[in-house]
């Protein structure tokens, strides 16, 4: 028999460790909700408090709870083997979640929970633990006359407990905080927008189906849906199943609308901070739970014609091991096989997403049949040029001298070659519904209008084909209604 040594790690310094795992405060609030949906919470409550420098933050929810025996289980490292078959419906996975989560944010750790009426209550203390490195991986047990003296624990069971079964997880000594509370303040913000989006349909589930009510600070969490489903630009193309291990994984793609088609307010809230181009690409969700956004998985460049695609993924939490899904619950990679799949599905969608511009390219230039500029396409590069046959051009060229016409087509090509191609794109990437047209002003357009008009009629032409034909016409194509007021100022147009 092979001789053996014991090499148990020091919890002090292993928990220390795991400190570091890469948690934010919202991953690690949405790990908690987690638990307390799969203990079938209708209500969860995040109440924080700065507490004048000694911040807390508490989760509370209305699950089935814990018994003693179940919380010790709960407050034991990896208590589960992530390979065993689970409910349907756990959001669980290794086992280390509540720990892990809670120490990344906090260094004192209490759990409490209630079930059939009786209250148990468990402690990790890891400045405890730094004075009293002999005890091994031990937690605290902390009994009801303790919690009853307790005043903060006391408040949190009289207002969340009092009437019925469910956990409280409560962090203290949250030493990652800055000493702010505009700091904290914001952190909450972010939370609370992260949270809406993550477990958006846990918040609303959809007609007939009760809903999980999450507050901060007894203020309700809003769903926020990414593919934006309720507006009638909104394409939801056909939906896609993709088999694997005798489970099948729902592909539902969505073209967002195009900025003009929804209202300002409604087109930057769903840009998000990062914005569509960022936004674009796979939103995996796990049990309806959103693992990771905004990705293609380097099966697809995110470009900005395909920057209104997004496409919801549904696994089961039987695939973790296939999607590699992390301790966090924040990032998923699919194997190769599911790759392959995808790769022909977003094939079919693109181009979805690019006709969504295209079109509106197309229809600009079926109603603009004289217009300032010429989109010219040879060996696979686009310019545009100015569009030197445009009435306005002719007709000044026609009166300049010989040398005066080459002056002016100088300065064309000089206008052409310095058309700012980077800068456009860069604007048109980060925020496309800020960028506008010059005003209208009357002095300005007004003798171009007149120049356009006298060659027409000169030749009597009716003024039913004028006004048809200005208003297919650059600048004026542009400003319809400010150039139908011209016209009947000028009589073209009978009042």
């Amino acid at each position: 028999m092979e001789e053996t040594i014991s090499a148990l790690p020091s919890a002090p310094d292993l928990i220390e460790s795991l400190r570091d795992i890469g948690y934010s405060i919202e991953t690690a609030i949405a790990d908690i909700i987690d638990n307390s949906i799969t203990a079938e919470a209708s209500t969860i409550n995040i109440d924080f408090l700065w507490n004048d420098g000694s911040p807390w933050i508490s989760i509370t929810d209305n699950g089935f709870g814990m018994s003693f025996d179940e919380l010790k289980e709960s407050m034991r490292h990896a208590n589960q083997n992530s390979d065993i078959e689970r409910n349907d419906s756990d959001l669980g996975r290794f086992g280390l979640g509540l720990k892990t989560a809670s120490f990344s944010q906090c260094r004192q750790l209490t759990v409490i929970s209630k079930k059939n009426g009786i209250t148990s209550a468990l402690e990790w203390n890891l400045d405890w633990l730094k004075l009293n490195p002999d005890a091994g991986w031990s937690i605290l047990k902390i009994s009801s006359e303790e919690l009853n003296n307790l005043t903060l624990l006391s408040n949190i069971i009289q207002s969340h407990l009092q009437d019925t079964d469910g956990t409280i997880v409560l962090w203290r000594k949250l030493d990652r905080f800055d000493e702010s509370q505009e700091k904290m303040n914001s952190l909450f913000q972010r939370t609370r927008n992260h949270l809406e989006l993550v477990f958006h349909r846990y918040l609303s589930p959809g007609p007939g189906k009760q809903g999980t009510n999450i507050k901060i600070n007894n203020d309700s969490l809003i769903a926020f849906n990414p593919f934006f489903p309720t507006h009638p630009s909104t394409q939801e193309l056909p939906s896609q199943n993709i088999h694997l291990e005798n489970t099948v994984i729902n592909v539902q793609p969505y073209v967002l609308p195009h900025y003009n088609k929804s209202t300002r307010e409604e087109y930057e809230k769903y840009a998000g901070n990062e914005g569509y181009l960022q936004n674009q690409g796979f939103y995996v969700y796990r049990n309806k739970r959103l693992i990771i956004k905004g990705t293609w998985f380097r099966l697809l460049k995110k470009e900005e014609l395909t920057k209104l695609i997004r496409v919801q993924i549904d696994i089961p939490n039987s695939l973790d091991h296939f999607w590699k899904i992390d301790v966090k619950k924040s990032n998923a990679s699919p194997p190769e096989s599911i790759k392959n799949e995808l790769r022909s599905i977003i094939d079919k969608i693109a181009s979805s997403g690019k006709r969504v511009y295209q079109r509106r390219g197309k229809k600009l230039s079926d109603r603009i049949k004289e217009p300032a500029w010429n989109r010219i396409q040879k060996d696979g590069n686009i310019q545009y040029v100015i569009n030197r046959s445009h009435q306005l051009v002719t007709q000044l060229e026609n009166q300049l001298s010989s040398e005066q016409q080459s002056e002016l087509k100088t300065l064309i090509t000089m206008i052409e070659g310095s058309f700012p191609a980077e800068l456009f794109y860069s604007d048109i990437a980060k925020a496309p519904e800020t960028l506008s047209k010059p005003d209208f002003i009357i002095d300005t357009y007004a003798p171009l209008l007149e120049a356009m008009i006298q060659p027409m009629k000169r030749n009597s032409i009716p003024p039913e084909e004028i006004v048809v034909r200005i208003l297919s016409s650059d600048p004026f194509a542009s400003y319809p209604e400010e150039t139908e007021k011209l016209l009947k100022q000028k009589g073209i147009i009978n009042e």
